[in-house]
């Protein structure tokens, strides 16, 4: 065990510098993500695995188009780019605080918990990543209207199929690493860290199009969810939570996809 956790920690480093050096994390998000591989290798290979794979997959989808995207969603996104540890940890620090629950108190069913918050987490990741390149024009999910590009609650049919992909996508590497068991057991985590991670999701885009922090450029007349807009001119709040911002409505939709998956596979 011992061997596995200092092998655990140098994979996380690397892999955190590897990111870091390819400019897909900050340096705080490179220290956030080598601590929290460092604890899913500490409980089990698979919890590792399962977390560079999810990471693997979503930093790639971010490179895909990086360019086009920044194009179309600068006006309003406010984070873009690089990720730093706010983000690393909105969306996988409910997979750390069930990777530590699992090293407390493994009898529970953590990995449900944990792998249905990052399967929320994918879904989200690739339908926004796939959808703002390949969705076309974004439809509100209350009205049906369209929105702009980048708008939180914005939707399109390629982003939801790919949404529901990467929850699916999650839900198989738990499977075929075994970090939920064997067989009947597997599937059944697995078919539960599915459907969390779809609603997860839907709850970010629910979520963002009825609480989520908005602001307004002046200089543009429009709204953004920058503080400062992509013009150069500071913004003011407009509506929504003020400190509800993207990383906060990520970090929701995680717990949401967390705690259903662990209900569903009990």
């Amino acid at each position: 065990m011992i061997v596995r956790n200092l092998l655990g920690v140098l994979l996380a480093v690397a892999i955190a510098l590897i990111a870091r050096r390819a400019r897909s994390l900050t340096t705080s998000g490179a220290m956030a993500a080598a601590v929290a591989g460092s604890v899913a290798v500490a409980v089990g290979w698979s919890w590792g695995i399962t977390l560079i794979l999810y990471f693997a997959s979503s930093t790639l989808l971010s490179r895909l188009g990086r360019v086009e995207k920044e194009r179309r969603t600068r006006a309003v996104v406010a984070k873009g780019g690089e990720r730093d540890a706010w983000q690393v940890l909105a969306n996988g620090g409910v997979f750390l605080v069930a990777a530590i629950g699992a090293l407390l108190h493994p009898q529970m069913n953590w990995i449900a918990i944990g792998a249905g918050a990052l399967a929320a987490s994918a879904a989200d990741t690739w339908a926004t990543e796939i959808g703002t390149l390949y969705g076309g024009p974004p439809r509100s999910i209350l009205t049906g209207r369209v929105v702009e590009t980048g708008r939180s609650g914005g939707i399109t049919l390629a982003g939801t199929l790919a949404s529901i992909s990467g929850a699916a996508f999650i839900a198989l590497v738990v499977v075929v690493t075994g970090a939920a068991g064997q067989s009947v057991a597997a599937w059944h985590s697995a078919r539960a860290i599915l459907l969390g991670g779809i609603v997860g999701a839907f709850a970010d885009s629910l979520i963002g199009a009825t609480m989520q922090s908005r602001r307004w450029c002046d200089d543009c007349r429009c709204e953004t969810e920058r503080d400062v807009h992509h013009c150069g001119a500071r913004t003011v709040p407009r509506r929504g939570i003020r400190w509800l911002d993207n990383d906060a409505v990520n970090f929701v939709s995680t717990i949401v996809g967390g705690l259903l998956a662990a209900f569903l596979a009990r």
